[in-house]
């Protein structure tokens, strides 16, 4: 079996020092279990920008990759506010969580921002964590369509490269429950088709997000390549309780 995938994002949660803290614990909780050090699970964390140098430190010794929450459209030059696709990557930032509902519902992001910043982080080898996934509860074939809508819009003009697709059903985002398994099923395959028949996108990984937590992993064995966590990973013993189900689904599918 392919490797899985594990992220947390801590959105604007934490302080600096929270965040250190943190970073130091999962360091030493996650990073150091023999599945991620294998590569059979693969971690990534999601902090604010003034918090990515502290992970990139803290996670240096790992194999914990460090993402940012959002990219710039734009090159180096005059846009003030902006943090660009090249700077992250010099500041050992290896993906870009591009697309989030929250963007799109508190900053009015569409979706040509969305394929504007895909283009940028791949131009500079970043790695997309593209989020998609439907505004309004509907039936499985229906949040498929929209959901294929969105990754062909973000990915139409963008350079060839892997993408990691979070299928975050925005009714989900911090429900008690997420969405159904065999929702989520129907979603995440046609999301994996997709990326499969495009040339372009060799290795890519469809993870799930939206109230994610422990035993969803098991539940989806197989339709999907690994979870998005939010503040249920806040804590690292149940971070680490998530990757330790990745790591027994490796082993269960090794031949």
């Amino acid at each position: 079996m392919a490797a899985l995938t594990v992220g947390v994002s801590l959105k604007a949660y934490f302080g600096r020092q929270q965040a250190r803290e943190w970073f130091e614990e999962v360091a030493f909780r996650v990073g150091t279990l023999p599945a991620v050090r294998s590569g059979a699970v693969e971690v990534f964390v999601v902090p604010t920008y003034l918090q990515i140098a502290d992970a990139v430190a803290t996670c240096a010794p790992t194999r914990i990759r460090v993402g940012a929450q959002d990219v710039s459209a734009f090159p180096p030059g005059a846009f003030t506010g902006e943090t660009t696709a090249s700077e992250l990557s010099a500041s050992g930032v290896t993906l870009v969580e591009i697309g989030h509902a929250e963007r799109r519902r508190l900053r009015g992001e569409t979706d040509a921002d969305v394929a504007a910043k895909a283009s940028s982080a791949l131009s500079e080898g970043l790695t997309p964590l593209l989020c998609v996934g439907e505004t309004s509860r509907q039936d499985p074939d229906a949040a498929a369509s929209a959901t294929l809508a969105q990754l062909r819009t973000a990915l139409a003009d963008a350079p060839a490269a892997p993408v990691v697709v979070a299928y975050e059903p925005v009714w989900a985002i911090g429900a008690p429950e997420p969405a159904p398994t065999d929702h989520i099923r129907v979603v995440t395959r046609a999301l994996r088709a997709a990326l499969d028949a495009d040339p372009a996108r060799g290795g890519s990984r469809v993870i799930y997000g939206g109230s994610a937590g422990p035993g969803l992993l098991t539940r989806l064995d197989g339709d999907v390549d690994g979870v998005f966590l939010g503040r249920f990973a806040h804590d690292p013993a149940a971070l680490a309780a998530v990757v330790d189900e990745a790591a027994a689904l490796t082993r269960t599918s090794t031949p």
